[in-house]
């Protein structure tokens, strides 16, 4: 165990969630310790898509947005994007290679028209009856991948790293992602494995000073090692949802997920959003020497300002 992680792991709580250790563990895996569903039947999810979420750890619909709706989405997320002034901020990711820009990081603060779709009820009751209520936004991003010039994202589990770099207890988050441009085989859709959700796999190797400057672009600590990637995608396989633009995705905080690098013409983009219970806030992290930026991970009191743009 790292003396970081050990550090925190005595003045904190008993950690269930050991990682970024600096020799291998005993086991590949641990069992997760949290209920996946812990809220309500009754809201826009059908009980089989409640039901797809418990067993496969995410759930794809189709439609979500009308075109209407899109429509407008898609124009502000162009309009975020052709921000000069937005390129070389902190929030902003570019390309490992190159200034294009790859993620914004708090555009629901940017942006009063995505700050109203995080709030919007037709997405937080959703994501209640998959978490259970009393629910706040702790991240938002939008995630854009340029035809041909996209790079992929490894393989991970986002609760991996919120556990370790910022301090999220327990398995009590999800993510919900609404693409903005169709996602097919050819243009990097995000691939999940599905049931992985179940598993927590400790990674190796201590987590670097300012790790986020980096793993934003490429990530390095925090990835799962092959053994046990192999022996998930075994057990489960490999699922890429693909459709039309103005679909929703949602997925549990742990289920494993990654994507190949865009190979086609056509860009990649969507709107992503973490939802945390406030049961669940952000504490000391597990296995950083401090905290990342709250432009990555709000808490519930907090508010992320930068608004001298």
């Amino acid at each position: 165990m790292s003396a970081v992680h050990a550090q925190n792991h005595n003045t904190l709580m008993e950690d269930p969630y050991p990682t970024r250790l600096s020799t291998p563990p005993e086991r590949t895996w641990l069992p997760r310790q949290e209920a996946v569903l812990r809220g309500p039947e009754d809201g826009p999810l059908t009980r089989e898509q409640r039901e797809t979420f418990r067993q496969k750890g995410f759930v794809f619909i189709p439609n979500f947005l009308d075109d209407a709706e899109l429509a407008e989405y898609q124009h502000e997320l162009e309009a975020l994007l052709e921000r000069d002034d937005y390129r070389d901020r902190d929030f902003t990711i570019t390309e490992p290679s190159s200034n294009d820009i790859r993620s914004i990081f708090a555009m629901h603060f940017l942006s009063a028209k995505f700050g109203e779709l995080a709030q919007s009820p037709k997405l937080v009751k959703s994501v209640e009856q998959l978490i259970g209520e009393d629910v706040y936004v702790m991240q938002g991003r939008i995630n854009y991948k340029p035809g041909f010039e996209g790079k992929g994202f490894d393989w991970h589990s986002d609760f991996e790293t919120w556990h370790a770099e910022d301090g999220m207890p327990r398995m009590n988050a999800i993510s919900a992602s609404i693409v903005l441009t169709d996602n097919h085989e050819f243009n990097g859709p995000l691939m999940l494995i599905p049931g992985s959700h179940e598993k927590f796999v400790p990674c190796i190797g201590e987590t670097p000073e300012d790790n986020y400057k980096s793993s934003l672009k490429k990530q390095e600590a925090g990835v799962p090692g092959r053994e046990a990637l192999a022996e998930l995608v075994a057990e489960h396989g490999i699922e890429a949802p693909k459709g039309r633009a103005g679909g929703l995705l949602l997925f549990d905080c742990n289920t494993l997920h990654g994507s190949n690098a865009n190979m086609s013409p056509d860009a990649r983009s969507n709107i992503f959003f973490v939802y945390n219970r406030r049961d669940n806030a952000l504490n000391t992290p597990f296995a950083a020497r401090g905290q990342r930026p709250d432009f990555l991970a709000h808490t519930p009191n907090g508010r992320w300002r930068d608004l001298t743009l």
